[in-house]
């Protein structure tokens, strides 16, 4: 049986046409004046297809949309946000990013997830977060971006409770014909499509367009009807299955999503792969180079190493995906011969050590290894981040191993309150969003009136407690609770009590539990009945995370403990709706993750920019912000080897802060009720975090430091039929035969060993550079400071100036270092391959140290 298919679409009065368009851009989701319009026209349908404008426009009774047609009041509003709307899709707005010569360019954005609307749960955790903000600034920005990853049937899983406490993953099946998604199709009006190879079989998919403001997302979707039953289930969930299903994942997304740009007649001169899971797009922008070009491998190699960007993320090993080589062949062996390579040497890229045999496969180092420019998310992450990927530059101090710091960000206007909004448009005015990394915009904060400031945060704490009773009632009643305990659900939290929010994944390093430590000495806290305080907790264990589950069930117990049952909740099924509430409505925001593994996270600064205050351990983004003014570290800093003696420190630091600094603060009030001291630490917390943590900052910054250097070097090697790609290749192949004979013959510098501060050391090298040229290397000075044992402790580099070529071939280098402060320092002399469209002068690998 062939089943037809068609698609009922909703009847809209052509005066009320627009909707249609604003219900399918998801610009509405940082434009509340848009959802203003379909509250109007019926709150409580907006609320029952959760801020679905699509699902609510094929929902809503078609006399009332005749009514709105009659309401001259709606039809001006309409009128004026979709005037709005048509002038911020034509605008063009010009930005200088210090180019010398502009270069027009597409770049591609990949991520396995993105977190850009309720009515769209493609998302996880805080990854999918980012990667949606990041398409948000891009499109207020007007970047030359497109989005690429998969779209899931069933997303990520419902999460529900039972009696006990267990987590318990259901699926909901997505409708993707009433989401705000658009279908490509072809001239012909049918699905456009693309294949790739798994195993013995093709596997289609098709495309589906997410249209964020300016900048399109396209989706790849498996489930339908040309694939087999189990290639169907391939974009079924999102981080679902094992690891088989996993690879085939990541292969739709990063060979597909190239094949499925190429289809769309896009050819990105970038790629920015955000995070490993689609290093393989690196693979096929060679292969198409290769087939269309005529490129060997090694040329195609250089000209996407240069041009392609890779972010790492994380630390935590469950965050970088491997694969045993026996599964990778079954799927890539025939891959790589259409790339004239063998599975060998797939595997070398995918290994730290090459020639370890017993390494496994791993996307992020395959991502590296494929990517001129790579960063991790924070300065404290990229740190980490060098030490834990170091054996890819073994010849390189660790410190030097180039993954460059580049710290995220958020899209303010996404994740704060409307009250809060109107508060910043009044006394910041439109700059906050036209420009909200400008320093001097934020100060502006200081003339919002502390009463005006406070009773906003009042009521978006109103709103959160009003929330998480209906919530908590809801729970209640789908587990089949007593009627007494629905009921009691009504009287939980305080409106007025210091509120303190923690919501993330469940993964164990971010110790969720970590509050609860000493019950007795919090019960103490929570319940002083002229100081109350209160905790509202979400979050998602991953569904083979046991681990993550034992937090969540223990969360639970403590909440049926009658110490806490009115002053500790556990808010079930954690998605954007309730992140919005928490970090709209909360005092205090706390996190409490192992240092170092918490990469960045984002959601405090989501918090900061609705004047709620950070409590953290320093780790991630707030090892950074913290400047003792805008809110409580949780510690100094310190690492541990001994976890448990951790805990038992971090925990009791969270006792005396909330008992000594945080709640006697919070209570500390003036005669006219206002906490000023408090709203002076929001105000300082609003001025230091949103202007640097916030997403435009950071395009801003990809922009200048990574893509249009990508994308000069693209132009450059493309040009005239790949002339100068071909010879870079040439060039490096040169390099690596030539290395061996290239060594440092003589150093020597004058009066070494006692120089007064404000001096300088002349330094002299002799160096033999075999067959090489002196053009094809730089020669450096490494120079610093030194401990008590001899090691760097500031690293500083000045290239050498080559002074001579000796009658015996040798060349001679000089240079001086500059000698600022008294102490003990050291220098080295090294060699580095160097060519003009080199990114990473460390791409080689190739080093010499004197």
């Amino acid at each position: 049986m062939q089943i037809k298919t068609f698609q009922i679409v909703p009847a809209l009065p052509k005066k009320l046409q627009p909707l249609k368009e604003l219900a399918y851009n998801l610009w509405y989701t940082w434009h509340p004046e848009v959802c203003d319009l379909f509250r109007r026209l019926d709150i409580r349908l907006w609320e029952e297809t959760y801020h679905n404008p699509v699902k609510f426009l094929g929902c809503i009774d078609q006399e009332r949309l005749n009514e709105a047609v009659r309401d001259e009041g709606f039809l001006s509003q309409l009128k004026e946000v979709y005037d709005d709307f048509q002038r911020y899709l034509k605008e063009k707005q010009i930005f200088d990013y210090s180019i010398k010569q502009p270069v027009d360019f597409t770049i591609a954005y990949f991520s396995a997830e993105y977190g850009l609307a309720d009515a769209i749960p493609n998302y996880s955790g805080g990854l999918g977060m980012l990667s949606g903000d990041h398409l948000k600034s891009a499109s207020d920005l007007n970047l030359p971006l497109v989005g690429i990853g998969l779209l899931y049937q069933y997303g990520y899983f419902h999460q529900s409770l039972n009696s006990e406490g267990w987590q318990q993953e259901s699926f909901e099946e997505n409708d993707f014909y009433n989401m705000p998604i658009i279908l490509e199709k072809d001239e012909q009006g049918e699905p456009r499509k693309i294949k790739v190879r798994m195993k013995d079989r093709d596997v289609f998919a098709q495309i589906w367009r997410v249209q964020v403001g300016r900048i399109p997302l396209y989706l790849l979707d498996t489930n339908i009807a040309d694939n087999a039953p189990e290639d169907r289930t391939i974009t079924s969930q999102l981080y679902g299955g094992d690891r088989e299903m996993r690879l085939r994942q990541e292969i739709l997304l990063g060979i597909g999503g190239v094949r499925a740009l190429h289809a769309l007649g896009i050819e990105p001169a970038v790629v920015h792969m955000n995070e490993g899971h689609s290093a393989f797009a690196g693979l096929e922008r060679i292969r198409i180079l290769m087939k269309e070009k005529k490129l060997q491998f090694d040329e195609a190699f250089e000209v996407v190493y240069a041009s392609n960007v890779f972010t790492t993320h994380t630390p935590v090993p469950a965050g970088n995906d491997v694969f045993e080589s026996g599964l990778l062949q079954s799927y890539l062996g025939d891959y790589m011969k259409e790339l004239g390579k063998s599975f060998n040497d797939l595997l070398a890229l995918g290994r730290q050590d090459p020639q370890d045999s017993g390494e496994l496969f791993g996307m992020t180092v395959l991502a590296i290894k494929l990517s001129a420019q790579v960063n991790g998310v924070s300065k404290l992450h990229s740190k980490v981040s060098r030490k834990l990927w170091h054996k890819i530059w073994k010849n390189l101090p660790v410190e030097d191993v180039p993954i460059q710091p580049l710290t995220n960000g958020v899209h303010v206007p996404t994740w704060i309150s409307d009250d809060i909004a109107a508060l910043y448009n009044r006394y910041l005015g439109p700059r906050w969003i036209e420009d909200p990394d400008n320093e001097k915009v934020w100060e502006g904060v200081s003339r919002i009136p502390d009463s005006e400031l406070w009773r906003t945060h009042e009521r978006n704490r109103e709103r959160l407690v009003a929330f998480c009773r209906q919530r908590l009632a809801e729970q209640l009643r789908r587990r089949k609770a007593p009627l007494w305990e629905i009921e009691a659900a009504r009287e939980v939290l305080n409106p007025q009590a210091l509120t303190i929010g923690f919501a993330r994944r469940f993964a164990t390093y971010k110790r969720g539990t970590l509050i609860f430590r000493d019950p007795e000495r919090l019960a103490q806290i929570l319940n002083n009945p002229d100081r109350p305080v209160q905790i509202i907790i979400a979050g998602k264990a991953h569904p083979q995370d046991q681990p993550g589950k034992e937090l969540i069930k223990k969360i639970i117990q403590i909440t049926r403990d009658p110490r806490f049952r009115y002053s500790v909740i556990f808010l079930e099924d954690y998605d954007m709706n309730i992140a919005r509430y928490l970090v709209q409505g909360s005092d205090v925001w706390l996190n409490t993750p192992r240092r170092p593994l918490e990469a960045c996270g984002t959601s405090g600064m989501k918090a900061a920019a609705n004047g709620c205050l950070n409590m953290s351990v320093l780790d991630g983004w707030w090892d950074e912000a913290y400047d003792g003014e805008n809110g409580w570290a949780i510690g100094n800093g310190e690492e541990y080897e001994d976890t448990l003696y951790q805990d038992e420190v971090e925990s009791r630091a969270i006792y005396d802060l909330l008992e000594n600094e945080i709640i006697p603060l919070f209570y500390d009030r003036s005669r006219d009720g206002l906490p000023r001291k408090w709203i002076q630490k929001m105000k300082n917390s609003m001025r230091t975090i949103c202007p640097y943590f916030n997403t435009h900052r950071m395009l801003e910054e990809y922009m200048i430091r990574f893509y249009v250097n990508a994308a000069g070097i693209w132009k450059e090697m493309t040009t005239d039929r790949f002339k100068k790609a071909k010879e870079y290749a040439s060039w490096k192949k040169r390099i690596l035969q030539h290395w061996e004979r290239v060594r440092v013959d003589f150093v020597e510098a004058e009066n070494h060993r006692d120089v007064p501060v404000g001096g300088s050391l002349p330094v002299r090298a002799v160096i033999d550079l075999g067959e090489l040229h002196a053009d094809e290397v730089q020669v450096q000075l490494y120079y610093g400071r030194l401990n008590a044992r001899g090691e760097f402790i500031e690293r500083n580099v000045v290239s050498m100036k080559l002074v001579e070529e000796d009658e015996w071939g040798n060349y001679h280098y000089e240079a001086e270092i500059p000698c600022s402060k008294p102490g003990r320092a050291g220098f080295v002399v090294r060699i580095l391959p160097h060519h003009k469209l080199q990114l990473n002068p460390f791409s080689t690998g190739k080093i010499i140290w004197a």
